[in-house]
């Protein structure tokens, strides 16, 4: 097992550092053709190789490096790993057009500054966009009917936010962003369906992120669930910990009945399937529930909605696919997964996957929009 996973990790460093390699050299053609440029052949590849492998070391020298210096190497690598796969498809069309200006005649000196200042303008272009898709969330309604009686209650009001991603990234300041839009809900009930911070509980802790999160309100309470990234983290019980003191509850595998009327049901990520304590299949946790009652499940990953239904859930609600989070990467989401984004009714259950409020890596979107979800329930017998 950790020979495959060796090899793996080593099949996937090779594949990082031939994408760098492609678009180092591409920089530096393009650096040595600009008139009066400063520009230090012996300089330039120990810097590139330093900013390409930034969000590596950022990740695994949290331990070693001084807080500031992590956090710092954390950004930027983010940033270029955007500038990475806006390279990948960006840099093949260059080489397209050289090979056309090149065959008409054209001189290098003419024709490679003026395609790399073109890159240049379309990359800035880009993250301009992303970044401002990324800072700025947008609330997505949802309206469904649930042909159940919930005590009462002829509706409920659900603000949903799933993989929020706090760490040296994402922090206060989109945080609070998330506080002020689910607070000006006013809803009855808070979900958060997995990946609240960005694997490391550390940068949590420091920039006191729990305080701000306490100011989230709602009468019937704030749920979560663990994601893949609490996982990769490993610090799920400081985790939990952290959560208690700002009064959310971390449903593990766990079912809660809110005044009698209605069923939460947060499962473990899928990640702990592969972990010693595992997680339970979601009908063994269903199966001595009322089904008569309407029942809301938290799973992060929106992996099986057919057994979802099969077992008598009338809502699932996931993250964990961002939509691809960068475009064309959408395109895979969609292959994966029977729902990677928005609205799926399957049976009698209504299954809906956000796009998420944070982001992985660089805090940039395109074909996709940080959201959160305003889910409103109506109950009718």
């Amino acid at each position: 097992m950790r020979n495959r996973m060796a090899r793996r990790i080593m099949i996937m460093l090779v594949i990082v550092a031939a994408i760098n390699g492609y678009i180092g050299w591409h920089l530096k053609v393009f650096l040595s053709h600009l008139g009066g440029a400063s520009y230090h052949p012996w300089l330039y590849w120990p810097v590139f190789w330093i900013v390409a492998f930034c969000y590596l070391m950022g990740r695994f020298g949290t331990k070693v490096l001084p807080p500031t210096v992590s956090r710092s190497l954390n950004v930027v690598g983010s940033y270029w790993l955007a500038l990475m796969q806006f390279g990948i498809l960006l840099l093949p069309v260059t080489d397209v057009a050289i090979g056309v200006l090149y065959l008409a005649s054209v001189s290098p000196a003419t024709y490679v500054p003026l395609l790399g200042w073109i890159d240049v303008a379309i990359l800035l272009i880009l993250l301009a966009l992303g970044s401002y898709l990324a800072r700025t969330p947008v609330i997505r309604k949802y309206e469904i009917t649930i042909p159940k009686q919930a005590g009462d209650w002829k509706q409920l009001r659900v603000a949903v936010a799933s993989d929020i991603h706090l760490g040296n990234v994402v922090g206060n300041g989109h945080l609070r962003k998330l506080v002020k839009h689910v607070n000006g809900m006013k809803p009855d009930l808070i979900l958060l369906p997995g990946d609240i911070i960005d694997d490391d509980i550390k940068p949590f802790i420091r920039y006191q992120m729990g305080r701000t999160m306490r100011e989230l309100q709602a009468p019937l309470g704030i749920y979560a669930v663990l994601g893949n990234h609490e996982y990769y983290g490993g610090h799920i019980p400081a985790f939990v910990e952290q959560m208690e003191q700002i009064g959310i509850r971390v449903l593990m595998d766990e079912v809660v009945h809110i005044q009698d009327s209605l069923y939460i049901v947060g499962r473990k990520d899928k990640s702990a399937e592969h972990s010693a304590e595992g997680r339970k299949p979601l009908a063994s946790l269903m199966e001595e529930l009322e089904l008569a009652q309407p029942i809301i499940v938290m799973d992060h990953q929106p992996h099986h909605l057919d057994k979802a239904a099969a077992a008598g859930a009338d809502v699932m609600l996931s993250g964990h696919t961002h939509r691809g989070q960068i475009a064309p990467n959408h395109l895979f989401t969609r292959r994966i997964f029977e729902l990677d984004w928005g609205y799926l009714r399957k049976g009698n259950l209504h299954a809906i996957v956000s796009s998420g409020f944070g982001t992985w890596g660089p805090p940039i979107r395109l074909g996709s929009q940080s959201e959160i979800i305003e889910l409103l329930i109506h109950f009718n017998k």
